[in-house]
């Protein structure tokens, strides 16, 4: 009998190791833990000879970072949410990701950004759209799910609710970054040359968090797409798309084309099929992201953490910023495919 448990447990592992085209995920836990956390920093096309070791490092410090604040808040007791909101505000406030500092620039030179939060336990969600003044909006979509009877609110409207609550207002010069400006004129010569480079972006953030009482939280932070017009909102606000989280059944922020994941209600569907499918969360995200949203042109990628601590960090696009941590355990992070 003994032997037959190691085996067992041996199958789980080799069955975690791959996705449905091979490329190295995550591994699902044997034994339920007594907290998880999993973050993403965005997917897009990456090429790994353009990350020098210090840039490769420096993304993968701050996703570790992340890792460590919310992991402690979890160790200690503290709630899922509080985990995500903590997680995802050092990445908003780090200028390496389209999140709060430094999030891309529509095509006026704006940054417009949006969030969304979702608590497992009460299917309460919040979210903001096109706001340009909130430090953290991560922090004013929690608050919109706890603090108002509405589920998105948007623009000055959003803005104004921010400042009632008593979250950091900035002026629009704090989102600014050299880098994601020249993204922006970049962009505007391709498309005067009429060349599209949709799936040449990244840098959405999300987190998802699993704690002791066995509340599930998910959050999704981000700048949209650069170049973006007429107040186009992305996947990451939209609850069912970019965000959902059940403690039924698992917890999923998505990073991609936002249009697909929009048409596709991504999170929902992954959360649905392990609910009412029976599926593991390593196979309803693998499926989704590689199959159904890769065969109608949709790229990008998802986290997804179920109610017993497995893991599943699908992709389909040549990179994709992301980590987990499990207690008593170091950050694992990683960014390109087999890693």
């Amino acid at each position: 009998m003994k032997n037959l448990i190691v085996l067992i447990s041996i199958c789980i592992f080799l069955a975690g190791c791959t996705n449905q085209q091979g490329e190295t995920t995550e591994i699902p836990q044997v034994e339920k833990p007594a907290w998880a956390i999993v973050v993403h920093g965005g997917a897009g096309v990456m090429n790994p000879a353009n990350f020098t070791d210090e840039k490769e490092k420096a993304y993968k410090d701050k996703l570790a970072e992340a890792l460590t604040a919310g992991g402690k808040i979890l160790e200690n007791n503290g709630s899922a949410m509080d985990a995500v909101e903590s997680a995802i505000r050092i990445l908003e406030d780090s200028p390496l990701f389209n999140a709060g500092k430094g999030a891309v620039f529509n095509a006026e030179g704006v940054n417009e950004l949006d969030a969304s939060f979702m608590d497992g336990l009460t299917l309460n969600a919040g979210a903001v759209a096109n706001v340009t003044k909130i430090k953290n909006p991560i922090s004013a979509a929690r608050k919109v799910m706890e603090n108002s009877p509405h589920v998105m609110l948007i623009k000055e409207g959003a803005e104004q609710f921010a400042a009632e609550q008593n979250l950091e207002i900035v002026d629009t010069e704090y989102f600014y970054t050299d880098d994601r400006w020249n993204s922006l004129q970049k962009a505007k010569e391709r498309e005067k040359q009429r060349l599209k480079d949709e799936t040449k972006k990244s840098g959405t953030v999300g987190c998802v968090a699993l704690d002791k009482n066995g509340n599930i939280a998910a959050g999704t932070s981000t700048g949209g797409m650069t170049n973006k017009k007429y107040g186009r909102v992305g996947d990451s606000p939209i609850i069912g798309a970019g965000t959902y989280a059940d403690n039924n059944s698992c917890g999923v922020s998505a990073t991609g084309h936002g249009e697909f994941f929009i048409r596709n209600v991504v999170a929902y569907d992954i959360a649905a099929r392990i609910k009412y499918k029976g599926e593991t969360a390593e196979v309803a995200a693998n499926d989704v992201i590689n199959n159904k949203l890769k065969e109608i042109g949709g790229s990008g990628g998802v986290i997804v953490l179920d109610k017993y601590g497995n893991i599943a960090m699908p992709f389909n696009t040549t990179g994709m910023f992301r980590g987990y941590k499990y207690p008593g355990k170091a950050p694992v992070v990683s960014i390109f495919q087999k890693q």
